[in-house]
């Protein structure tokens, strides 16, 4: 396969790991689904091209039954829970969080725990109990709570906290040029971007991305591909499900 000239940056780090016979580990988290819709087609047909698996934060509020026998079809796509109906509850002039500490506690909890039942209502044993929190914040007092309510980790964007009280399984690049002219960031950005992670990542850490399919331009649909189509013919990574980063976390081996 002939690497694009964009991509050369992973390119070489992805060989340079495989020289030293170690493994990056990837994961890929696309956020906001609520409905079948083409953008979602798109993304699972591309996913199941390249047979990468996807986590897909659902919003249960708006989330339908068209939604669950879609990806009862979708085998290498697992449901996780996308808040409650993704909305801001923080005051004019503060970032936007639905689960921040707005609200009393309870009341979050109590959202959250129907947002679970509902999830699960849907999806059954195919959802995976993770709290994805819209707009990747949350009050870092709700999490010692998640557990007994049967959450069993939450992700955000970013570093994961070492304070947290469960697991955190987060995201650590995403596509989208949400401050600018929005659309996709510049691939040869992106690619430098991930081959910095590559080498300052402990071999154990997955590296997480972070998509949106109803908002993709053709360039961030291109860079999706052009990424799949390099790291799964490389000997120097490997591509991980949410379920799988979830029984590493708890210790399970497969």
């Amino acid at each position: 396969m002939r690497t694009p000239r964009e991509f050369s940056a992973l390119a070489d780090a992805l060989r340079r790991l495989a020289d030293r016979g170690e493994v990056a580990q990837f994961w890929l988290r696309d956020d906001d689904a609520i409905a079948p819709t083409p953008a979602l087609d798109r993304l699972l047909g591309l996913t199941q091209r390249f047979a990468v698996p996807v986590a897909l934060a659902v919003i249960p509020a708006g989330a339908v039954p068209a939604l669950s026998r879609r990806l009862a079809d979708a085998p290498l796509a697992t449901p996780l829970v996308h808040g409650w109906a993704h909305v801001n509850h923080a005051p004019a002039g503060e970032k936007k969080q639905e689960f921040g500490c707005h609200r009393p506690s309870e009341v979050a909890i109590a959202e959250l725990s129907h947002a679970l039942q509902r999830m699960t209502s849907l999806f059954g044993g195919h959802l995976a109990p993770v709290l994805v929190p819209p707009w990747n914040r949350v009050d870092f007092g709700l999490l010692q709570h998640l557990p007994s309510i049967g959450y069993g980790a939450v992700s955000v964007f970013g570093k994961a906290l070492s304070e947290a009280s469960l697991p955190m399984i987060n995201t650590h690049v995403d596509p989208m040029d949400w401050r600018g002219a929005g659309g996709s960031r510049d691939h040869v950005v992106l690619a430098e971007e991930f081959a910095s992670l590559l080498m300052a990542t402990a071999k154990d850490r997955a590296i997480g991305i972070l998509t949106h399919h109803l908002v993709h331009d053709a360039g961030a649909w291109q860079f999706l591909e052009k990424l799949f189509e390099l790291t799964t013919a490389s000997n120097g990574c490997r591509w991980l499900s949410i379920t799988q980063l979830l029984r590493e976390h708890n210790g399970v081996s497969e």
